[in-house]
């Protein structure tokens, strides 16, 4: 699914250079290039509270690009749920940005999530649009897609489209 919202018009650095790795390499996407870079991801969750991509240092973290009308994030979110819940007692975070043009259909999502999913398949979601949204990595032309950071807060790799499951072993060797 193609984003509402087109790529913002001036590039930086990392930026070019994850779209140059983007048409060179299909789904899978290498970012070593972006590697010694920390990214930079800040918002407020649901509940209030301000989250930081550097707060989460120490930990492998899997940034999900989502939103509730895409037909394939929400097909996957069950898989996606069921690795969180394995991945319990590792330094690991799923981490979600939910792409949605209103707040409303974000809110009514996690609404939904906190009534009907169990605790240890939750993860946290961030909403693009929300003032004070920060993403350095920028935003995805297309849906789902994923961005892997080390424990040390580098940008590691990028997907479009369906996570394979080569990201879930990418994600064993970080660990």
């Amino acid at each position: 699914m193609t984003h509402p919202h087109a790529p913002q018009a001036s590039f930086t650095r990392r930026q070019a250079l994850a779209l140059l790795a983007a048409s060179a390499s299909g789904p899978l996407m290498a970012a070593n290039a972006n590697a010694e870079l920390a990214p930079t991801l800040e918002g407020t969750t649901p509940d209030g509270q301000r989250l930081q991509l550097a707060g989460l240092r120490g930990r492998v973290v899997l940034v999900l690009y989502w939103s509730t009308g895409c037909a394939v994030c929400r097909d996957k979110m069950r898989e996606l749920r069921a690795n969180l819940t394995g991945w319990q007692g590792q330094p690991f975070t799923l981490l979600g940005v939910n792409m949605d043009a209103r707040a409303q259909d974000f809110a009514r999502y996690e609404t939904l999530v906190r009534q009907t999913v169990p605790v240890p398949q939750q993860f946290t979601s961030l909403w693009a649009g929300a003032p004070g949204f920060i993403d350095s990595m920028g935003r995805p032309e297309h849906l789902p897609s994923a961005c892997l950071i080390d424990k040390q807060g580098r940008l590691v790799e990028r997907y479009s489209g369906r996570i394979p499951p080569e990201a879930w072993d990418r994600i064993a060797e970080l660990l």
